[in-house]
C-alpha cells in the first residue's frame, strides 16, 4: 500500500489551530483580520471602534458620526517559520505531525506577534507605579485603574497584563490566588490570574523593559511649552547635561503625564522633546517627575491596540502552497518545496501583520 502524505492543505489548517491556541496578547486586542492578499510593506486602512459623547438633550438631537473613522496600518511584519522535513515525517498522521513540528513553529510565530503588541507599550504617556519597584500588592493594581479611571476607559474589557517578577509578587496575595482563571483559548487560560479590581489579569513573558535616557536621571529639570504643543522644552538647572531622552521615555508636569515620541539629546542642559498627548494647558517652568528605566506591564482596554493581519499571496513557481483562514478572518500560510541537492522539502508557515496603538488614552503602563 502506497503511503499517503500530508498535504498542505492539511498542515496549514491545523498549523492556523494550533497558532490561535498559543496566543495571548494577541486574543485581548482589537483586530482586524480580511482574506484580501497583501505584501510586506502595504499600508492598508482599518476601521476604528466608534466612540460617543452622551449630550443633555435640548430641543433637538446631535446627531454624531457612526464611525467612518480609520487609522492606517502598515502590514510591515512577516513572522516566519522554515522548516526541512522528510518524506517519513510527511507520512505521520497529522496530529503527530502537529506534535513533532508544529507546535514549536506555531508557539514561535505566536511569541514574535506577542512580542510587536507587547512593544507597544512605548506609544503609551500613561503610568503608575514607580520604575524599579516591581509591583507587589493589590494597592498597585488599583493605582493603574485610578489611571483608567481617570482617563474615562470603559469598564468592560480590561485587562493587565504583568511581566514575570510581577506576577511571581501578586499571585501571593490571597484574593488574587483565588480568583478564578478566565480565557478563550489555552494559552490565555495558562497566563490567567483571574478577575481583580475590573481587570483580567495575566503574565507574558514578552512585556518590555524601557531603558530610560541619561537626562531622566536629573532632578534638576524643569519643563516649559504652550497649550496644544506637541514639543515640550527640558531644562536642567545646572545647563551642563548633554544626555540623551529616548522615545518611549515617561515623564510628569504639573499633573499630566507625557511620553516621548522620538529620541532627543540635551546641548547645555536643554532638550526639545517631541511628545504624546498635546500640552492641556500653558506650562512655564514646572518641575518634572520622570519615570526613568523600568519594565513595562500593560493595563488596557481590548481597542487601544490594534493587530491587523492578511494573508500573503501564494509564491510563483514550482512550491505549493495554501492559505488557512480561520472563521474570524485570521490566515496563515504555508508553503512547500523541494530541493533536489539536499533531496529534502522545506516547509515555511509565515503570516503578515501590522501592530499600532489606536487609542493610546485607553491604556497606561504599571512600572516595575
Amino acid at each position: 500500500m502506497a503511503n499517503k502524505f500530508l498535504t498542505v492543505q492539511e498542515i496549514a489548517r491545523q498549523a492556523l489551530l494550533r497558532l490561535q491556541s498559543n496566543m495571548v496578547m494577541a486574543g485581548l486586542v482589537y483586530t482586524d483580520y480580511s482574506s484580501e492578499f497583501k505584501e510586506k510593506g502595504d499600508t492598508i486602512q482599518i476601521r476604528k471602534p466608534a466612540t460617543f459623547i452622551a449630550d443633555e438633550f435640548g430641543e433637538t438631537i446631535n446627531l454624531q458620526d457612526v464611525g467612518e473613522k480609520y487609522v492606517l496600518v502598515k502590514l510591515d511584519k512577516i513572522a516566519d517559520v522554515s522548516v526541512e522535513v522528510g518524506s517519513k515525517e510527511l507520512t505521520l498522521n497529522i496530529d503527530d505531525f502537529g506534535s513533532q513540528i508544529l507546535d514549536g513553529a506555531t508557539l514561535a510565530i505566536a511569541e514574535k506577534i506577542d512580542q510587536d503588541l507587547c512593544g507597544l507599550y512605548a506609544d503609551i504617556p500613561y503610568y503608575s507605579g514607580a520604575g524599579g519597584t516591581t509591583p507587589s500588592k493589590l494597592d498597585d493594581i488599583s493605582a493603574t485603574m485610578l489611571v483608567l479611571n481617570n482617563n474615562r476607559v470603559p469598564m468592560a474589557n480590561r485587562n493587565v497584563v504583568w511581566d514575570p517578577y510581577a506576577q511571581a509578587k501578586l499571585v501571593t496575595i490571597d484574593s488574587i490566588s483565588r480568583a478564578d482563571a478566565s480565557g478563550s483559548t489555552a494559552a490565555l487560560r495558562e497566563a490567567s490570574m483571574g478577575r481583580i479590581l475590573g481587570f483580567d489579569n495575566y503574565m507574558d513573558q514578552n512585556i518590555k523593559k524601557q531603558v530610560a535616557g541619561a537626562f531622566t536621571s536629573l532632578t534638576d529639570v524643569t519643563g516649559a511649552g504652550a497649550k496644544d504643543a506637541t514639543i515640550i522644552t527640558l531644562t536642567s538647572a545646572a545647563k551642563v547635561s548633554t544626555g540623551d531622552i529616548k522615545k518611549g521615555d515617561v515623564f510628569t508636569i504639573a499633573g499630566q503625564q507625557f511620553v516621548a515620541t522620538a529620541d532627543a539629546t540635551a546641548a547645555a542642559g536643554v532638550a526639545s522633546v517631541n511628545i504624546y498627548p498635546a500640552i492641556k494647558a500653558d506650562i512655564s517652568n514646572q518641575a518634572v517627575n520622570f519615570g526613568k528605566t523600568h519594565v513595562a506591564s500593560l493595563a488596557f482596554h481590548k481597542n487601544a491596540f490594534a493587530l491587523v493581519t492578511r494573508p500573503l499571496e501564494p509564491p510563483m513557481g514550482g512550491a505549493t502552497s495554501y492559505v488557512a483562514t480561520a472563521p474570524n478572518g485570521m490566515s496563515l500560510r504555508v508553503t512547500m518545496g523541494y530541493d533536489m541537492n539536499t533531496k529534502k522539502n522545506t516547509i515555511s508557515i509565515d503570516c503578515l501583520y501590522g501592530v499600532k496603538s489606536i487609542y493610546p488614552e485607553l491604556a497606561a503602563r504599571v512600572l516595575g
